[in-house]
């Protein structure tokens, strides 16, 4: 999708179509045992994303949320993790991120939120920022390795590869 590769323009108001399709996101990604999904990954060119870390019992409360034009003001440190992608099915890599960030964005209400997130919790938040800037995790690997999945892109390109789950995709008008 082309979509994946455009910076999202800012939310100016929350709908009722942006609220249904939030909706949808979290569906989808709870399907897909995600922990973050952002708009364009289901076809919007729009800058939110869903995030939900309560799999995991550092972060269970936490409740599931929407970060809406969000921006990361702050990093720290460096940690190495495995990372994958529900628009890149099957592809898994071990990933450098910040540590630790602080993040600015909106909740639903409108009402905005700063926010320190480290670990799990950073590494989502910057993956799906990444997202919103129109970057995905594979731009964070050397030529060389990116070389290695060509083949295995070229398969999730052509639709070649079934990931088990269906994006719920929104077209724009």
């Amino acid at each position: 999708m082309e979509v994946l590769r455009k910076k999202t323009n800012p939310v100016k108001d929350v709908n009722l179509k942006l609220i249904e399709t939030v909706g949808d996101m979290f569906y989808t990604m709870e399907r897909a045992d995600g922990v973050g999904l952002a708009a364009p990954q289901v076809g919007v060119n729009k800058s939110f994303a869903v995030i939900d870390v309560t799999h995991f019992q550092d972060y269970a409360h936490i409740k599931p949320f929407v970060i809406i034009n969000p921006v990361i003001h702050e990093v720290h440190g460096e940690w190495f993790a495995e990372e994958g992608c529900l628009s890149i099915p099957g592809i898994k890599l071990n990933i450098p991120r910040a540590s630790q960030i602080y993040v600015t964005y909106y909740d639903l209400d409108m009402n905005e939120v700063n926010l320190e997130a480290d670990k799990l919790l950073g590494r989502v938040l910057q993956h799906e920022i990444d997202h919103l800037n129109g970057k995905l995790f594979l731009d964070l690997i050397d030529d060389d390795e990116l070389k290695k999945l060509k083949k295995e892109l070229n398969d999730i390109k052509k639709g070649l590869v079934d990931p088990g789950y269906k994006l719920l995709i929104h077209e724009e008008k």
